[in-house]
């Protein structure tokens, strides 16, 4: 349920903050004093379309931010697919307002905007006229229909919209598949080229990495090979100047002085070693010589197997593995090509299976919905007598579809007479604008126990009525409130006495400033907002006790109700 509702900024609302009721909660307010814009503030935390004209002149950002209390084990799992989990059972959707943009958050979380759309559907469900207007298109009886067959129709709902998939699915793959036989054959020869051209390539696993390897030491071996050959004659080569030529006369000298003093029997030891690691680095070194020598037919072949490989990667993958996986993938594709008339007959039996399989679910989907069609439409029509239509016939009819859709191949229509003699015709060839308006609140009474949204907002439901017809829409508004949280925006007293909340929207001048607030009213005031509806600018004593009846008859008709 909704818990509150705080707005900052917003046109002529500086900052509110309501706290809503279970039940029924009516507001009221004189013409311009801001009931719209406080229905469009809890559009806006919703996710609905925003302007920087709408922020209060002066301000720098605009909020709106709902709270819910969840506690509908239902609603707990919908939110948690979106992956939303309530803090204590409290779900918070806030948007703040910006020049030219918007930042929406849910539990302080920061959240695209779809997102809090998707949250809102589950918590939250707004009827003005747009919703309606809904009534005058198909695909909403079709919904209608549904919901109230949703004990039964779910589970089947879902097994028809996996077996279209899997149908439509197969549509695809042989609709791609029956090609031409020339455009198969144009495929073939292509396929045929690049599965040859990989194969004779005969390409190993890792061979291009040894390549690159041995190819990078060609290129250089020729610097190396030069710096290998100095560093030789300085080091070990025969001349006299060479490293190895200079240690040899330094441990002669070295050895005739040796055995005169420890100390140069130290040094002398030392030169010995120097002289071991000496030819060991010599002896290396002309090692090295041997492994950077090759002929230049050796690196011709390397250079042009590198370019080989290279070119094959550029074709079918980064790398051989990824080569030789597409050359299988290739292979397959070709033995399909040579025997696809073998091929074309799978997969048209793959289609036809997935097509029994989806003509099963959507027949059974067709019975339930007959089955539900006509107790759905009695309640309709009960509920349309109830709001003071004299004479109603209403049927639920449901023909077939030329195709398969998600939800079946079924569309449903509401057909309604409201004249005696006249025949059902189509809902919006009969319907004006404010009957559609009680129609949709007769629905929604239907609906009542299996509407998982607990709190609804209705705007605009008591359009073009009066008398009678008012005093029956306020007592089907206030059986409503039994199982629902309900939020009605209403100019009419006999609704506006049904409130288990009243609150009063009106606007105040101060400092020359123009603020609308919005206020919970007390037993007397409320009696008091009744008697102003009533009389309009003089409110004299028989207007306050017709407001004060009107009062208790409400209070008994739901204490009625609540009885039974």
């Amino acid at each position: 349920m909704l818990q509150s509702l705080h707005v900052k900024n917003l046109a002529l609302i500086e900052e509110a903050e309501v706290e809503w009721k279970e039940g029924l909660n009516i507001l009221t307010g004189e013409t311009g004093a801001g009931k719209s814009l406080l229905l469009g503030s809890v559009h806006l935390a919703l996710g609905g379309k925003y302007s920087a004209a709408m922020l209060r002149e002066g301000a720098d950002y605009g909020l709106v931010e709902l709270v819910f209390y969840v506690c509908d084990p239902r609603q707990q799992k919908k939110l948690e697919r979106l992956e939303i989990v309530p803090e204590d059972g409290i779900v918070a959707l806030s948007r703040k307002l910006m020049d030219g943009r918007s930042i929406s958050r849910i539990n302080g979380e920061m959240v695209p905007i779809g997102r809090l759309k998707e949250a809102a559907e589950i918590l939250i469900d707004i009827h003005g006229q747009h919703e309606h207007q809904s009534l005058l298109y198909k695909k909403k009886h079709l919904e209608i229909l549904d919901a109230y067959a949703k004990d039964e129709a779910e589970s089947v709902k879902k097994q028809v919209r996996e077996a279209y998939q899997i149908y439509r699915e197969a549509v695809r793959v042989l609709e791609e598949a029956d090609k031409g036989e020339a455009e198969r054959k144009k495929e073939e020869d292509f396929l045929s080229f690049e599965a040859e051209e990989i194969r004779e390539a005969a390409l190993i696993l890792g061979e291009d990495e040894e390549l690159e390897s041995r190819y990078k030491k060609m290129r250089n071996a020729r610097k190396i090979m030069e710096s290998l050959e100095e560093a030789y004659e300085c080091t070990g080569g025969l001349s006299e100047t060479s490293a190895s030529s200079s240690l040899g006369r330094a441990i002669h000298a070295m050895s005739e002085v040796s055995s005169y003093d420890p100390k140069m029997e130290e040094l002398y030891g030392e030169l010995l070693e120097i002289e071991s690691l000496l030819g060991d680095f010599n002896r290396e070194l002309s090692d090295s010589q041997d492994d950077f020598s090759f002929s230049e037919e050796e690196f011709y072949e390397t250079e042009n197997r590198l370019n080989t490989i290279n070119h094959l990667k550029t074709k079918y993958g980064n790398s051989i593995g990824e080569i030789l996986h597409y050359a299988e993938e290739t292979e397959k594709k070709l033995a399909v090509l040579q025997d696809y008339d073998a091929y074309l007959a799978s997969l048209r039996e793959k289609k036809d299976v997935a097509q029994k399989e989806l003509d099963r679910w959507t027949n059974k989907l067709t019975e339930i919905r007959e089955s539900y069609a006509g107790g759905l439409s009695e309640e309709i029509r009960q509920g349309i007598l109830d709001l003071n239509f004299l004479n109603v016939e209403f049927d639920t009819v449901i023909r077939p579809l030329p195709d398969y859709t998600e939800s079946g191949r079924d569309e449903a229509e509401f057909m309604i007479s409201l004249n005696p003699g006249e025949k059902k015709k189509p809902l919006g060839m009969v319907a004006s604008g404010g009957e559609l308006s009680r129609i949709m609140l007769a629905v929604k009474s239907v609906l009542v126990d299996k509407d998982e949204v607990e709190t609804l907002i209705f705007d605009e439901i008591d359009t073009g009525i009066s008398g009678r017809t008012a005093q029956k829409v306020s007592e089907k508004m206030a059986l409503l409130g039994k199982r629902h949280q309900v939020l009605c925006i209403t100019h009419l007293a006999q609704i506006a006495a049904m409130a288990d909340a009243h609150y009063l929207i009106e606007k105040q001048i101060n400092d020359n400033k123009t603020t609308t607030e919005i206020r919970l009213l007390g037993e007397d005031e409320s009696i008091q907002e009744l008697s102003r509806i009533l009389g309009g600018a003089k409110i004299t004593e028989a207007v306050q006790s017709t407001a004060k009846e009107m009062k208790k008859l409400a209070e008994n008709m739901k204490s009625k109700h609540l009885a039974e």
